[in-house]
């Protein structure tokens, strides 16, 4: 049982969210048949599509966006043509963070400790998960919701229900990757954050179990990538748009479809290349608040910001055919050699190790050519490698993955994203807000730094001194890991001074941290 046990273990961390509690029986399930609990998912590919009450298209949202800003601006300047010269109010002092010492320094110890798995010596302190004596400060009365907060929010609480229902997460982890991939910044702006759940709706979602092709058209002519990138400011330098406004090209867009959507860093193109391809993009755009293009806030191609002519990319002669001429680069981009090798080291290197297995990687880069970029196909192959199963769970989960994967081991689906989003602004990966356009790290040593595993800690603390009356940690451990849990972490909990303490010391445990 103990072998089952560990495939199951496997099956539920590498490839999704970790066990449900309660009574769902994830780990059975899974130790009966681990690749085939895991393959089922694909087999129901339209499980992938989110729709909830409340969401709207990307179209909807550049109106309702538009209108906002449009009130505001005009509820400013009525305010300022009315009330008289205000002083101005003294800067809000915040208070100090309080952090408990012993907290910090229990944490301090996991993490130098993680990759020996020894959590006993933690659970012989019991001082170390009291909570802070200091009482919290009041809080301001909150303010109404705007209608770009009430939807990032309705879409952030969409995702993690989904992700804390789903039976195995094997699909939503999927979409995690590729939403990270084809990323976003939400913080960009008022368009970038009421359009992000929808891009990853709209983009990701419905191709992630299709063709890379396809994904890749979606997300490079969706309106939020477009903003992001700014390519509704690149013009044609000999375009009609770019002759009367002296503006010429942006190359930001094509920049980072090569670099780190596609090729990658040395996948054989230069920078004539990228200049070529943000020449070919050039009138990809969205059409703005007065609608001159098309309906606000929708795709749309302006030929007179398009950079006639033909050009070549990556030794191909693109004839000037308008829109097809960029989707015609695209598609070609998107079955070059260098594609399949950058998308299959990225895809082990985010399920298996952080030095992905050479052989594993050639293996699905010959799958991702056979089949013109087959997605369903290549997530087929990575579950039916022994690499995947063989290879110890070593990777750290993210703060996302670790906050879905306490959710789901403490049968708590949320009913509000504000805990959700608070914490993840906490641990440094705040939802659809990556630094940069490489996305969030995905290597262990991005998210095992002692200072993120002292915030972990505070935060599964606070979980056990909310929860830890109700619940036995001993029966979780069972749901997360049963025979596969290792001596250590089943002795820490045993002996830990309280279930609080011990809940706490949990989901700080390997089985936990660790997919």
């Amino acid at each position: 049982m103990a072998r089952d046990s560990q495939a199951a273990l496997v099956a539920l961390n590498r490839f999704g969210f970790g066990a449900r509690g309660g009574a769902s029986g994830d780990l059975i399930n899974a130790a009966s048949d681990p690749r085939g609990f895991v393959k089922a998912e694909l087999a129901r590919p339209t499980g992938l599509l989110l729709e909830a009450p409340g969401l709207q298209s990307t179209q909807q949202l550049g109106q309702a966006v538009f209108a906002y800003q449009d009130q505001v601006k005009q509820a400013r300047e009525a305010a300022k043509a009315t009330a008289p010269a205000e002083t101005p109010a003294p800067t809000e002092q915040k208070p100090a963070l309080r952090r408990n010492l012993s907290l910090n320094a229990a944490a301090t110890e996991i993490a130098g400790q993680m990759a020996q798995a020894k959590p006993a010596d933690i659970a012989a302190k019991p001082e170390l998960m009291q909570p802070g004596a200091a009482a919290p400060a009041a809080k301001p009365a909150p303010q109404p919701l705007n209608v770009i907060q009430k939807t990032f929010r309705a879409e952030a609480l969409a995702r993690l229900q989904r992700a804390t229902l789903a039976e195995c997460g094997f699909t939503e982890r999927l979409v995690v990757f590729w939403s990270n991939h084809f990323c976003i910044a939400a913080s960009k702006g008022e368009l970038a954050r009421i359009w992000a759940g929808a891009f990853e709706r709209e983009a990701i979602r419905p191709h992630v179990l299709g063709r890379f092709a396809d994904m890749l058209r979606a997300v490079e002519q969706h309106p939020a990538m477009l903003f992001f990138l700014d390519n509704q400011q690149s013009l044609g330098p000999d375009s009609r748009a770019g002759q009367n406004r002296k503006r010429g090209l942006n190359e930001n867009l094509a920049r980072e479809i090569m670099e780190l959507h596609t090729l990658g860093v040395g996948g054989g193109y230069t920078q004539d290349d990228v200049t070529s391809l943000a020449r070919i993009i050039t009138g990809w755009t969205f059409a703005g608040r007065q609608g001159q293009l098309g309906p606000p806030g929708s795709f749309v191609f302006n030929a007179n910001a398009h950079q006639p002519g033909p050009q070549m990319l990556l030794g191909k002669s693109y004839e000037p055919t308008g829109l097809a001429q960029g989707e015609a680069a695209l598609a070609d981009i998107a079955r070059h050699p260098s594609t399949a090798n950058f998308i299959a080291t990225k895809f082990v290197r985010h399920f298996v190790a952080d030095d992905p297995p050479p052989a594993l990687v050639a293996r699905l880069r010959d799958v991702f050519v056979r089949t013109d970029g087959d997605l369903r196909a290549l997530a087929t192959a990575l579950v039916d490698s022994d690499e995947a199963w063989k290879a110890p769970l070593t990777k750290m989960r993210s703060p996302y993955d670790f906050l879905v994967a306490s959710g789901r081991l403490l049968a708590r689906v949320p009913e509000d994203p504000g805990a959700y989003l608070n914490n993840l602004n906490l641990l440094g990966q705040p939802l659809w807000s990556p630094a940069g356009p490489n996305g969030f790290p995905d290597s262990s040593a991005a998210w095992a730094a002692p200072e993120g595993m002292k915030l972990r800690l505070d935060i599964a603390a606070q979980m056990g001194a909310r929860l830890g009356n109700n619940i036995d940690p001993l029966d979780l451990l069972e749901f997360a890991a049963a025979d596969a849990a290792s001596i250590e972490t089943r002795r820490t909990v045993e002996r830990a001074e309280s279930r609080q303490q011990a809940l706490a010391l949990l989901l700080m445990s390997p089985e936990m941290q660790r997919r």
